[in-house]
């Protein structure tokens, strides 16, 4: 693996990590309008990411199927949804801002439940880095490495926010600021994991690779309808996630252009 890959499958986790070490300069939790706002940025982020550096290009491989390229697309678009209504419901955690956990009863402690939401939601984004780099590797022309190098520094920027909103929360939850800092880089390190395993599945299985492309983006785009956008709307009515949904969308789609 060269040190383009691996500089890459890391720094999401990075972003992630600088993000949770805010517990050791900030003494409260975030305020709400800026948790909003962070939200909806990391959602508009994903979206793009989603359509730019992952939708695009699976049809982009598959354009050889003629009025049929769409197929792998919809495919692993589907399956990549289906796949994380899976996990949502076999993995108990809890969202932010919300009394109720989800999935199947357990006893694991609240903080514990709250690592395991955002960590479930690392898990498409760490697959998402690694199956562009496995596109770059493999030689395919639609994938470039500084638009593979573009989806890691978006993902990166929208993960430093995401790092915080897990470490703080769990600060104000009694945790120390060790503790709160530890679980905060942990619900990261699912990231070059899962870009490190996508990578050797996709070298494996090189005609899988637009249906793994799509698969991501179908992940990602579960995580921003079902979680990303209702946290950010939640509570008394503000236009602030949607701006900065709106920011995070531009920013990302202008990575991938201007990178890719």
């Amino acid at each position: 693996m060269t040190t383009e890959v691996i500089r890459g499958i890391f720094i999401p986790f990075v972003g992630t990590s600088l993000g949770a070490a805010m517990v050791f300069f900030m003494k409260t939790s975030l305020h709400e309008q800026v948790s909003r706002a962070l939200t909806g940025f990391a959602a508009g982020v994903m979206v793009a990411a989603s359509i730019w550096s992952l939708l695009i290009p699976a049809m982009e491989q598959s354009a050889g199927l003629g009025v049929w390229a769409f197929v792998p697309a919809v495919a692993g678009f589907w399956v990549g949804i289906l796949f994380l209504l899976l996990l949502d419901h076999i993995i108990p955690h809890l969202h932010r801002n919300s009394e109720e956990a989800e999935g199947p009863r357990s006893r694991l402690k609240r903080t514990t439940m709250l690592v395991l939401a955002v960590t479930l939601h690392n898990i498409p984004e760490g697959m998402a880095v690694g199956v562009v780099y496995a596109g770059w590797i493999s030689g395919n022309t639609y994938i470039t490495v500084t638009g593979a190098l573009a989806l890691s520094i978006g993902i990166a920027i929208q993960n430093f926010p995401e790092g915080a909103i897990i470490s703080l929360p769990l600060r104000s939850e009694g945790a120390g600021k060790g503790k709160a800092f530890l679980y905060g880089v942990l619900s990261g390190i699912v990231e070059p994991i899962g870009a490190f395993l996508t990578i050797l599945a996709a070298t494996l299985i090189l005609p899988a690779l637009p249906y793994l492309l799509s698969f991501a983006a179908g992940a990602m785009m579960y995580v921003v309808i079902e979680e990303l956008i209702p946290e950010m709307s939640v509570g008394k009515h503000s236009d602030i996630g949607t701006v900065f949904f709106a920011v995070g969308f531009t920013l990302m789609m202008a990575l991938d252009v201007a990178l890719g």
